[in-house]
């Protein structure tokens, strides 16, 4: 009995060994090598490029996608001078700028009376055209008002409503441009025919109210007034 116990001792020390402290610090050295590489992250990566699409920011001077575009004002185009004019217009402006710089009322009724039909120069009652010119004036005489209907005529102009029955050439052209697109030079111009505080009450409208002048393409004049 004593030989067979101990040649069972003899055979079980190996595996009693290798289950040992050694073997155990080996297992735990295989838990803690672990490659943080190999974790897959807690959420997916976008690439730069598809979170750009995902989300695309306007170009400068551009509207951002889905955006509804502004209506655009189209500005009208400014002329200066009688060269762009059609003959018959042309005529007709000469006539009014040298009978306005001859000082001379009945030379400016002489025009009137020519004319097609009487202008436009009130949108009240009027009975005769020089009378109510020289009562609008600002001296009794009426040499303020011809050196503002010389003043409109030299300033630049516009081909308002172009193939229509309206058809007009619009003197000066702030009665048909907005006052807030006006550049730096043309509110010089501007201040040629206003004072500022006309045009403080003309900004609560926007609108033109100093006195315009408007001529159809047969060259008849349709109204010289002021008001609205």
């Amino acid at each position: 009995m004593t030989g067979l116990r101990t040649l069972a001792i003899g055979l079980l020390l190996p595996f009693v060994a290798m289950s040992g402290p050694a073997a155990a610090a080996s297992v735990q050295t295989e838990r803690i090598q672990v490659e943080p590489r190999d974790v897959a992250p807690s959420s997916p990566l976008v690439p730069a490029d598809d979170l750009i699409e995902a989300n695309p920011l306007a170009e400068p001077g551009t509207a951002a996608a889905g955006a509804t575009d502004a209506p655009q004002v189209v500005l009208p185009k400014v002329h200066y001078g009688d060269r762009d004019l059609p003959k018959p217009v042309a005529r007709m402006r000469a006539q009014l700028l040298e009978a306005a710089h001859s000082g001379d009322m009945n030379r400016i009724r002489m025009v009137l009376e020519g004319n097609e039909m009487m202008p436009t120069l009130t949108f009240g009652e009027m009975n005769d055209p020089i009378d109510y010119l020289k009562s609008a004036s600002g001296d009794e005489d009426g040499y303020e008002i011809l050196a503002i209907l010389a003043e409109v005529l030299e300033a630049g102009y516009v081909h308002a409503d172009q193939g229509t029955s309206q058809e007009m050439y619009i003197w000066p052209y702030f009665a048909r441009t907005p006052f807030d697109r006006l550049t730096p030079e043309q509110r010089v111009e501007l201040f040629q025919l206003v004072t500022a505080g006309d045009m403080a009450d003309m900004n609560l409208t926007g609108t033109w109210t100093f006195y315009r002048l408007g001529i159809g393409p047969d060259g008849t004049m349709h109204y010289f007034v002021a008001g609205d």
